[in-house]
């Protein structure tokens, strides 16, 4: 109940409200070392409630990691962000994402990209991960249920390849459907932890540089048929 003369929050007012969560979403981003233009406009451009469970979607807004469908985990923004910044990506760009996910991160690569082919182990992650790119307008992007270290080889060359997981070295096939001078961007295992790291294909070589520290769990492989 309320008084007289009490205000009511109405859609006004939320609306506010996930304005100025959004401004200090962006400005966390900037203090922890998020400095790319483009980047910071397509993660404000994805709005990570919708790829949340709905239980969640208060806290979708903040630097966390989040649970979603089948035992995975959306990581938390500013590690998306730096993969992002790490793949120097452009339109000019045709990019691979093994590990679709909720699908935040192609919507966050699909701005960035001009085309985006994404594979999802999780058939049901899959299928949530398409209707929400649809539902969002993303046209340059495609999401589909394989094992992405295996179909690969089926989708042709990129110039960009994100992986979510922990790769103990870069599968061979991975290797050949990066282009030449082309950017592999994973979490790779060390002496101080998982590491996250840039790959740039120099003729038979990769040339490593380590971007930043990183929780990923290994990569998992082979497609799931009961999730």
């Amino acid at each position: 109940m309320t008084h007289q003369g009490e205000a009511i929050p109405g859609d006004e007012d939320k609306s506010q409200a996930r304005a100025q969560a959004r401004m200090a979403f962006l400005l966390g981003l900037r203090a922890r070392g998020i400095s790319d233009v483009a980047v910071l406009r397509a993660m404000e451009g994805a709005p990570r409630e919708i790829f949340v469970p709905r239980q969640y979607a208060d806290l979708a807004w903040r630097e966390i990691a989040l649970p979603i469908s089948c035992g995975q985990t959306m990581p938390e923004p500013w590690l998306v962000a730096r993969m992002m910044e790490a793949l120097s990506v452009s339109g000019a760009h045709r990019a691979l994402e093994i590990g679709s996910g909720s699908g935040y991160a192609t919507a966050i690569l699909a701005q960035l990209a001009g085309e985006v082919v994404s594979f999802e182990r999780y058939r049901s992650l899959a299928v949530e991960a398409h209707t929400r790119l649809e539902a969002l307008g993303v046209r340059n992007a495609s999401v589909t249920w394989d094992d992405g270290l295996e179909a690969v080889q089926l989708v042709g060359r990129f110039d960009r390849i994100l992986v979510h997981g922990c790769l103990d070295s870069v599968p061979t096939n991975i290797f050949a459907a990066l282009a030449e001078g082309g950017e592999l961007v994973a979490a790779r295992p060390g002496a101080r932890g998982r590491r996250l790291m840039k790959h740039i294909k120099t003729g038979a070589r990769l040339e490593e540089i380590d971007m930043a520290a990183c929780r990923s769990g290994p990569l998992m492989a082979g497609r799931s048929d009961f999730l």
